[in-house]
């Protein structure tokens, strides 16, 4: 079964705040973290089951090279992704 990802506003502006910040840290490397988040949606629309219960309902999946991770419900058939943070940030206020 593949399941139906989508990514709300927020995990939006969270992935284009990352990737300008890695792409001014070096040319390329924002790409690089773009092509590591597609990863990451691929194992979401795969089996998001697999990943563990976070805070308040949330899943979560780790990327694999940079240290963020994607947080997301499961209703019904669709996954949907509300943010994506770095791992230092505190996710229990980002997630309120």
């Amino acid at each position: 079964m593949t399941w139906r990802v989508s990514i709300r506003a927020a995990a939006v502006a969270d992935l284009r705040e990352a990737q300008e910040w890695y792409e001014g840290q070096s040319p390329g490397l924002g790409g690089e973290f773009l092509l590591c988040v597609a990863d990451a949606l691929t194992r979401l629309e795969q089996s998001p089951e697999r990943f563990p219960l976070y805070y308040r309902g949330f899943r979560r999946v780790l990327t694999r090279r940079f240290p963020y991770k994607l947080f997301y419900h499961i209703e019904g058939d669709a996954v949907i992704v509300f943010r994506i943070l770095h791992a230092a940030r505190d996710h229990t206020r980002q997630l309120e």
